[in-house]
């Protein structure tokens, strides 16, 4: 299982940015692709979850309404993206996809793959 994130960035405030997750290894029916968020000092956090399983997507409260999680349509990239839309500076952090576990959780310690991350930067 190898997962690669990209498409972070530098951005102002109130800019967007789409992600990327792209998984080898396994099929989004096997897994389901965890995004998480590490900011300075701070615990990792769920940002978004989409499980093909069981058809659900998650998103954190912070961010409800500005992401929009989202599984490529053409199976052969085998990718997962985040769209994300109105960036603030407390958005600023590494970003990063996870998988192993069939449907969603917000917890970190519930997945078993990681990808190295793509930082985000968002200035004022």
């Amino acid at each position: 299982v190898h997962l690669v994130e990209s498409g972070g960035g530098l951005v102002q405030a109130g800019g967007s940015l789409r992600l990327s997750c792209a998984a080898s290894g396994f099929t989004f029916d096997d897994y389901a692709i965890g995004w998480f968020r590490q900011a300075p000092g701070k615990e990792r956090e769920g940002v978004s979850c989409i499980s093909r399983t069981d058809g659900t997507a998650y998103y954190a409260d912070s961010m409800k309404g500005r992401i929009t999680i989202s599984i490529s349509s053409d199976n052969a990239k085998n990718t997962v993206y985040l769209q994300i839309n109105s960036l603030k500076p407390e958005d600023t952090a590494v970003y990063y996809c996870a998988a192993g576990i069939l449907t969603c959780s917000s917890y970190p310690s519930k997945y078993n793959y990681w990808g190295q991350g793509t930082q985000v930067t968002v200035s004022s």
